[in-house]
């Protein structure tokens, strides 16, 4: 008996966590999430703060580049 009112206040405490976290979804005017991508966010792009992807690809063309003139 106490396993079963155990895993009914786990299901409880998971609809209450659902129910407070679909409020702001419910009362926004687009009815979305905000994106969590951090190059969406308009101060981190001002900063010239993008995502790792991003940034390991612009260093590895960088790198590229420094290497192709050393070999001259």
């Amino acid at each position: 008996m106490d396993i079963w009112y155990a895993i009914l206040v786990a299901v409880g405490a998971v609809l209450i966590a659902v129910l407070l976290l679909s409020v702001g979804v419910m009362f926004r005017k687009d009815k979305q999430f905000r994106s969590q991508h951090i190059s969406e966010n308009k101060r981190m792009r001002e900063k010239g703060i993008h995502c790792a992807v991003s940034q390991d690809r612009e260093a590895k063309k960088a790198e590229s580049r420094k290497l192709k003139v050393e070999s001259l």
